[in-house]
């Protein structure tokens, strides 16, 4: 479980406080207005933003003073974050091995997993030479190489059209998504919510709120995000 315990979080005059509890197993999306702070969330849950107060854990142990490295979460960003001036097998195979001085073993693994997002053959290829779908793809295929436990989405498809967006939701909810594991997605959108999200935590006014299924909250959504949906309470 991943869990936010008096988290206060502060940018410049912009302020967010959190007391999360994000079981295992579950995929959660982080939905509200632009500017609310879901991606501000998600780089101190990362460690790319030391918070004011609080701590972060991960199955009982404090996450809060780590670097990124060490931590058992990876990111994937709307850029996709690959290197032009590498391979898409060498973006990926950064995952195990930062040298990029594979072993046989190893780099039957990066083409595995390339297989797995539908890459196959692509290996060879610059990430400039690939559709942004592909490129989406590479960037999955790199963490899930990685296989950390905690997996941080933020809107990565984003820039993808509907249909793209749609095929690579469903793809991080088959290939991601497993008992062992969390996947915390930013979105703005609820259908991406509703698409693969267990569990939704509405973040506005300051406060990520406590997760609720989606369902659920979607069928009887609170004051703050029916006013981001535009719909009438009561």
């Amino acid at each position: 479980m991943l869990t936010c315990d008096g988290l206060r979080l502060a940018q410049d005059d912009f302020a967010l406080r959190a007391d999360l509890r994000l079981p295992k197993g579950r995929v959660t999306a982080l939905i509200g207005p632009s500017g609310a702070g879901k991606s501000t969330l998600l780089s101190a849950l990362a460690g790319f933003l030391a918070p004011v107060a609080g701590h972060i854990a991960w199955d009982g142990v404090d996450l809060t003073d780590l670097s990124p490295g060490a931590r058992p979460i990876s990111i994937l960003f709307q850029d996709n974050n690959l290197f032009p001036h590498l391979t898409v097998a060498q973006n990926v195979g950064l995952a195990l091995r930062p040298t990029l001085r594979l072993s046989n073993t190893e780099k039957a693994q990066v083409a595995a997993v390339l297989d797995a997002v539908g890459l196959t053959g692509l290996g060879g290829r610059k990430p400039g030479a690939l559709s942004g779908g592909q490129q989406s793809r590479a960037a999955l295929a790199r963490v899930l190489l990685g296989d950390r436990p905690v997996v941080l989405l933020d809107e990565p498809f984003a820039a993808l059209g509907p249909g793209l967006k749609a095929e690579m939701l469903d793809l991080v909810r088959l290939k991601l998504a497993g008992p062992e594991r969390l996947v915390v997605m930013v979105t703005h959108d609820p259908d991406d919510a509703k698409r693969i999200a267990d569990d939704v935590v509405v973040v506005a006014d300051g406060h990520a709120a406590a997760p609720v299924a989606t369902a659920a909250l979607f069928d009887h959504p609170p004051q703050a995000l029916a006013d981001y949906l535009g719909k009438r309470v009561g």
